[in-house]
């Protein structure tokens, strides 16, 4: 997958037309802790055997910035920590960067796809029943990959732009503080494929005019496909229920 620069997806991000703006200008905070179940492949090239990874809790942070100027975009940054470790015995041999593992060799593994999302969007609607936000994300990928055996440590990275089209739908339950949601960050190119989705629902303890708390309780799947990314491959997917909490100044 080729590296996109950040004046590439801004321009992409241009070509959505907005319908409406915030009203007011309002801040977004919020964490989540994710309890994911991971499985998959890495390796240097397509051809990689399975690995047993360990469930491992990650963690995810975000602030957003919305405005009522038309035309220009809300913008929002997350970090999501994307980190797995794992071990087994090699049913079958692998090769990894010129260096060739024997069947029933032991190999210990950390695979780290921890990643930062840079997201132009604007509201096509918002009001208290039904919000709807359409954008572009920039994903800054700054992974690594490691492999470890009784003999040798061997380490490689990647450090490059995915881009992803954005989404986000909200819809009120009338008469409750309560409200179902979804994300999507999804993008295909060539033989690289990402997919970012998570839907929950959200309660709100407190809403007033200082600030509001959602409480939000949901599940996310991220698959990640890289096709020689720095010559790194993958076929990886990341599953589980996840606990979140954002603040709305």
């Amino acid at each position: 997958m080729k590296k996109l620069s950040m004046t590439a997806l801004l321009s992409a991000a241009a070509f959505i037309a907005p319908v409406s703006a915030d009203t007011v200008f309002g801040v977004y905070t919020g964490a989540q802790i994710w309890q994911a179940e991971t499985e998959g492949s890495f390796g240097s090239n397509s051809d990689n055997p399975n690995f047993a990874f360990s469930d491992e809790q990650q963690q995810s942070y975000y602030i957003a910035l919305e405005h009522p100027i038309p035309l220009i975009p809300n913008a929002k940054v997350r970090y999501n920590q994307l980190r797995n470790d794992g071990s087994q015995v090699l049913t079958e041999s692998f090769e990894f960067f010129g260096n060739s593992y024997a069947a029933n060799t032991s190999l210990n593994y950390t695979a780290d796809f921890s990643h930062t999302d840079y997201t132009l969007y604007y509201e096509l609607f918002d009001n208290d029943l039904l919000t709807f936000d359409l954008g572009a994300t920039a994903k800054r990928v700054e992974g690594v990959v490691e492999l470890r055996n009784q003999n040798s440590l061997q380490a490689a990275d990647t450090d490059g732009w995915i881009p992803t089209l954005y989404s986000q739908l909200r819809v009120g339950i009338p008469a409750t503080q309560l409200t179902v949601f979804g994300v999507a960050n999804a993008i295909s190119i060539d033989d690289s494929k990402v997919e970012d989705y998570e839907f929950g629902i959200e309660y709100r303890p407190v809403e007033n005019l200082a600030v509001d708390v959602n409480l939000q309780l949901g599940y996310r799947v991220f698959n990640i496909e890289l096709d020689d990314l720095d010559e790194i491959y993958t076929d990886l997917e990341y599953s589980g229920p996840f606990l979140g909490i954002e603040f709305h100044f």
